[in-house]
């Protein structure tokens, strides 16, 4: 069984990937991190595995991955090498300078607080690929990802789009906001008009603030393809504000043609109808999330049969649920909120709750829009 080895092991892929590999694939797993994990040396890292990820952060990992490829000095030869960055082209170049197999992989998202990376998307680079392919297909598969094949530059043209441009548009949306929603009495000001395309917007928004700013610099800065992306961007943006000004109604149906009829036709009208849909499904469940009434329940046996006890016990009582919705806390339990009936009876509510506790079912974590649990 290959040994793992991870040069960024204190970061947060690399604590999750220790787990994976430990818990999901029985690894025996060691790492090297200058933030606290320093147990074994460099060289000594390199010489105590069989494969060997790179965790660093984005505009580190090229020279991190060269210093090692000093450091090996021809120790990597019938290793394989990877690394997690949102980043391709610098990093796999560098790794292809070792005698190691190369494969650069970019999951796409943070590190999960799930113990796989099941319903997301995972690209995959192979560079320099023989013997280690049957065990990388393993790998690949206890993921559970949904993986992606794709040469670095490809990668890095399409990150371009799906990250670079996503993330500079709300990253303006942030600065407009901080610079104008005080005329407007603030974010809690607005937040009574909110559209659901406005709730959403702000949701991402938010997301990339509570990150590590770090990581939306790097990928704004280190993707060589960003800078021409947001030269069509703010091109765009420019016409709209330019043709806004002009306010004609031939700006007006020029706004129309270039910015929604033509977009429209390349995107396709099964994919127009599809994505449309989408977003009233979003819309639903916003709506689910705001309605004031409702249980936050922890279920400690995360099992088959847990959530049918826990069904059952407003069944029992007549308790008429609105919706569910589950999710996990940022230790990874698992949670259901659960929208009650505003009709329900009180009495049998508070039975409700106060059986899920003594049942042994799970932990009420919140009960809003009625009484405090017990």
């Amino acid at each position: 069984m290959p040994r793992i080895g991870l040069v960024g092991s204190q970061g947060a892929y690399g604590r999750w990937l220790r787990c994976f590999f430990e818990d999901r694939m029985g690894l025996r797993v060691v790492g090297h991190d200058p933030h606290g994990d320093t147990a074994l040396t460099e060289r000594a890292l390199i010489e105590s595995v069989d494969v060997l990820i790179f965790c660093a952060p984005i505009h580190q990992t090229p020279s991190v991955i060269r210093h090692y490829v000093e450091q090996a000095a021809g120790a990597e030869r019938g290793q394989l090498w990877l690394d997690i960055t949102s980043i391709k082209a610098g990093p796999v170049a560098a790794m292809l300078t070792s005698q190691a197999e190369v494969v650069g992989l970019h999951p796409m998202s943070a590190a999960p607080k799930s113990a796989t990376l099941r319903g997301r998307a995972m690209v995959v680079c192979e560079a320099r690929l023989d013997r280690w392919r049957a065990w990388l297909e393993r790998f690949l598969a206890a993921t559970e990802a949904d993986c992606v094949r794709a040469n670095a530059d490809q990668h890095d043209r399409v990150m371009a789009l799906v990250q670079g441009m996503v993330h500079a548009t709300h990253m303006a949306q942030g600065a407009v906001l901080r610079e104008l929603a005080p005329t407007v009495g603030d974010l809690d000001g607005i937040r009574p008009f909110s559209s659901v395309g406005y709730e959403l917007d702000v949701a991402v928004t938010r997301r990339i603030l509570a990150s590590n700013p770090v990581i939306y610099q790097d990928i704004q800065f280190e993707n060589p393809y960003v800078a021409p992306m947001l030269e069509r961007l703010a091109a765009h943006i420019d016409g709209l504000r330019d043709l806004v000004r002009q306010g004609d109604d031939v700006a007006r149906e020029r706004m129309r043609e270039t910015l929604l009829t033509q977009s429209r036709s390349y995107v396709g009208e099964q994919a127009v109808a599809e994505g449309s849909y989408a977003f009233e499904r979003l819309g639903y469940l916003l709506a689910d999330l705001r309605e004031p009434r409702y249980i936050s329940v922890f279920l400690p046996l995360d099992r088959p049969g847990s959530l049918r006890a826990l069904l059952s016990v407003f069944e029992q009582r007549g308790v008429n649920l609105d919706s569910i919705h589950s999710s996990r806390s940022a230790e990874g339990e698992l949670l259901f909120r659960i929208g009650v009936s505003r009709e329900c009876d009180a009495m049998a509510l508070r039975d409700a709750i106060d059986a899920i506790a003594w049942q042994g079912i799970g932990r009420v974590v919140e009960a809003a829009g009625m009484a405090t649990p017990s």
